[in-house]
């Protein structure tokens, strides 16, 4: 797997996949890279990132890792 220094993440899904996620994340009121950071961390951590919490009960994240 090709790992550049950047903070840039790049991957290929199916189309379809894609336009579902998108659609759920605007009901939500969730950015992708919201829903990406939260997830990220939650499986960093050990938690299942599959139990998210409710759109509204956001989670603070730290995208600078300070």
């Amino acid at each position: 797997m090709a790992r550049g220094k950047s903070g840039r993440i790049v991957l290929e899904i199916d189309p379809a996949l894609k336009r579902q996620l998108y659609l759920k994340l605007g009901q939500d009121d969730v950015t992708l890279k919201e829903w990406f950071l939260r997830t990220a961390e939650r499986y960093i951590r050990g938690r299942d990132p599959l139990e998210q919490s409710s759109p509204t009960e956001k989670e603070p994240f730290d995208a600078h890792g300070d």
